[in-house]
C-alpha cells in the first residue's frame, strides 16, 4: 500500500510527468512503502508521505538530459579524453529509492546511540 499517489508526486514536480513515469511512479511508491515500513512503520502519516514523494521524485529525476544525476553532492567532467563521474550523497544512486539524511529524520530515525552486550543475553539499551 502505498502512502502517496502519482498526482501529489506530480504536484511536488517542477515539470509534467509523461504517462510512461507516470506508471513508473505508481510501482515506486509501493516500493518506497514497503522501504520506510522496514525503517519505521509507525511514523506519521504526512511524514511517509513526504518521504514517498521525495524518494520517488528523486529516482524520476529531473526530466532533463543535462548529464547530473539528481543528488548528486560532487561531480567532475574532463572533454578529449571523455571522463564523467559523480558523488551521489545519502548512499543511493541515481535512479534507486534511498532514504536520504532529512527522510530519516522525518522518519524518526538518527541521533539515537544504542549498544548492546552479545554476553548479557536478551538486554540491550538505546540512549
Amino acid at each position: 500500500m502505498a502512502y502517496a499517489s502519482v498526482n501529489e508526486v506530480a504536484d511536488r514536480t517542477s515539470r509534467t510527468l509523461t504517462e510512461e513515469e507516470r506508471l513508473m511512479c505508481s510501482t515506486m511508491l509501493d516500493d518506497a512503502a514497503v522501504i520506510i515500513d522496514a525503517y519505521n512503520a509507525n511514523a506519521s502519516d504526512e511524514a511517509k508521505l513526504i518521504v514517498s514523494c521525495r524518494m520517488v521524485i528523486r529516482a524520476l529525476g529531473d526530466g532533463t538530459t543535462n548529464g547530473v544525476p539528481l543528488g548528486a553532492t560532487q561531480g567532475s567532467m574532463s572533454a578529449l579524453g571523455y571522463s564523467q563521474s559523480w558523488t551521489i550523497g545519502a548512499s543511493g544512486t541515481s535512479g534507486e529509492l534511498y532514504l536520504g539524511k532529512l527522510e530519516k529524520k522525518l522518519l524518526g530515525l538518527g541521533d539515537r546511540i544504542g549498544a548492546s552486550n552479545p554476553l548479557g543475553g536478551d538486554k540491550s539499551c538505546e540512549v
